[in-house]
């Protein structure tokens, strides 16, 4: 009987806490948050170094970079407290000098992925993106996408769509493009390295490929593809620069898609009601000639739900997008996009697994 009690009690315990945990997970995003807007990262990192270093050093670099000459301001104390909680979710890496009197701090793998590269692109604008006032006001709302999924609950929250929103303010829709970029290329670069369904492809249609950067780098790749066509919106396309074999053309998805051998379109699907997807494929369905595919790269769950990193950071992403972009807008399964394919005209659909988030998927048209 003790040690029957005991175990329950330990089983409670443990509920609690993690009840705990998750009601406080908001000081995760957020500490991520302000990581970020401090430029710590690249503080630390410093060209490599990654030398640990203590709250203080970190607020000298960050003010030296500021053009404020190393001198001091800022509090240590409250950054070194977000830093150890960011340190349990091993973004930073805790060093503990002998007599314990001071902390120093280095970046994990995690935390490298802020550090701006020579194209002045990290995962930071990524985070940032996801954190501004007006994402933050639609959070309070997320039971709203259940009482009535009409309209998702930024529009409920800012009185229009985040796509509306964010073309009037010309700074939310650059931090976006740039957080798109951020995680685009690290994916596209994996892709490349590891996908062959390129080859033989003669003209290449991306729709969705804004300033044309994705397909810029394929048509680097492979050499053997005459013509990229880049296909957004008018007003997208018309700020896309001049790109050797690619020609720029606005439209609408809906409508139409420009005719090519193979169209490629990354996350784009994902933002879409399943009848706004049918249609958008349909439209690629009738651009494409017989053996003719489509390649898309979206985020696609796994069938079965688990604690993984990966499974978290996609239904994670799902609720992100029933949030902000659509209600009814999801992520899906492999099946489920297998059967939208069909209801476009694919015969058929195959998966590759080649990042850890995005998965390439095939359609086929016979």
């Amino acid at each position: 009987m003790g040690n029957g009690n005991c175990e329950a009690s330990n089983n409670n315990n443990n509920a609690r806490l993690a009840i705990m945990e998750l009601a406080n997970m908001i000081s995760v995003p957020m500490s991520l948050n302000a990581i970020v807007r401090l430029k710590v990262a690249d503080a630390i990192w410093e060209g490599g170094s990654n030398a640990p270093l203590s709250p203080t050093e970190i607020l000298s670099k960050i003010r030296a970079s500021e053009g404020g000459g190393g001198g001091g301001g800022g509090d240590a104390e409250n950054l070194q407290r977000i830093l150890r909680m960011l340190t349990s979710y091993d973004v930073f890496a805790e060093h503990i000098v002998d007599d314990g009197s001071q902390r120093r701090y280095s970046l994990t793998e995690v935390g490298k992925t802020l550090v701006t590269d020579e194209n002045g692109l990290s995962y930071g604008s990524y985070v940032l993106q996801h954190h501004q006032d007006a994402l933050m006001s639609a959070w309070t709302m997320v039971d709203e996408a259940v009482n009535d999924s009409s309209t998702e609950p930024f529009a409920k929250a800012n009185g229009e769509p985040a796509y509306n929103y964010y073309g009037k303010r010309p700074e939310m829709n650059n931090l976006m493009l740039n957080a798109m970029s951020g995680v685009s290329v690290p994916f596209m670069k994996a892709i490349l390295e590891s996908y062959e369904g390129f080859q033989g492809v003669k003209i290449l249609v991306d729709v969705g490929g804004s300033g044309g950067d994705c397909l810029k780098m394929i048509l680097e790749k492979h050499q053997s593809i005459q013509l990229g066509i880049n296909f957004d919106l008018p007003e997208v396309v018309g700020k896309a620069p001049k790109i050797p074999r690619i020609n720029h053309i606005g439209g609408d998805m809906f409508k139409y898609v420009p005719k090519g051998d193979a169209i490629f379109m990354k996350w784009v699907l994902t933002t879409w009601t399943d009848d706004e997807c049918k249609q958008i494929m349909k439209s690629c369905y009738n651009a494409l000639p017989e053996k003719g595919k489509l390649i898309a790269c979206e985020p696609v769950l796994p069938h079965h739900t688990d604690d993984s990193k990966r499974t978290r950071a996609l239904l994670e992403g799902d609720i992100f997008v029933m949030t902000i972009y659509r209600a009814k807008g999801k992520h899906r399964t492999e099946d489920e996009y297998r059967q939208l394919g069909r209801s476009a005209g694919f015969a058929d659909c195959r998966g590759f697994y080649i990042d850890h988030f995005f998965t390439i998927l095939e359609f086929q048209k016979l």
